[in-house]
């Protein structure tokens, strides 16, 4: 009801559970998927990472779920979500998110991003399960690619800052700020700013002492 609401969105189909969303996903197809964590036989984590493992056009999707845990986090971003959302969420926020999500963004807060980087502040590690923790070899080509200013605003990005903070801490306009995020979303290879973030874990570009320093 919420969806159709709007001018600008359509609802293409609903399913069941995650084995029902992969079979009607072939089928007709969608820009977004909204996906539930907790579901009979396949959940929703298991189902996004079938999805987005899928050769061809893949939507984007947005991870719904009852409980704010870390477990759910952590595991929707190791999936390749675009998004972590509460059910609570009010319908403006979930609009937003589906809009945010399609136009290549993720909708994970700053706050959500440092409650990851606090998890590897504390363990020395990303959460076991993601996949690409280990840097690989084409990602030193990737970090050459980069210039010294978009380097900055990588590291700045994988240590929770949004935007804005960004914009005022190196002097520079809001356009600016989003001209560099896109180039280094593209130039890494990264689907969102949530995998820019894996990103400079996994090559060094930010370590544990920037992460103690941030949470001292």
């Amino acid at each position: 009801m919420v969806i159709d609401s709007q001018p600008d969105l359509s609802v293409v189909f609903e399913a069941g559970d995650g084995a029902e969303s992969v079979a009607r996903l072939s089928v007709s197809g969608a820009d977004v998927l909204l996906m539930d964590v907790q579901m009979p036989g396949v959940d929703g984590i298991s189902a996004t990472r079938q999805i987005l493992a899928s050769a061809g056009e893949v939507p984007k999707i947005l991870v719904l779920t009852t409980f704010d845990t870390d477990e759910y986090l952590f595991a929707a971003i190791a999936a390749g979500a675009s998004g972590f959302l509460l059910k609570d969420a009010q319908p403006e926020d979930l609009l937003g998110a589906i809009r945010t999500v399609y136009a290549g963004d993720a909708v994970i807060a700053p706050r959500s991003t440092r409650r990851l980087l606090a998890h590897v502040a504390a363990t020395g590690s990303l959460p076991p399960a993601e996949v690409g923790a280990v840097a690989r070899p084409q990602d030193v080509n990737l970090i050459d690619a980069l210039t010294p200013r978009e380097t900055e605003v990588l590291q700045a990005i994988a240590i929770g800052k949004s935007n804005g903070e960004i914009a005022a801490d190196f002097h520079l306009s809001l356009a600016t700020v989003k001209t560099h995020v896109g180039r280094i979303l593209t130039k890494t290879g990264s689907r969102d700013r949530v995998q820019v973030v894996l990103f400079a874990f996994r090559t060094g570009l930010v370590g544990l002492d920037d992460l103690l320093r941030l949470h001292e």
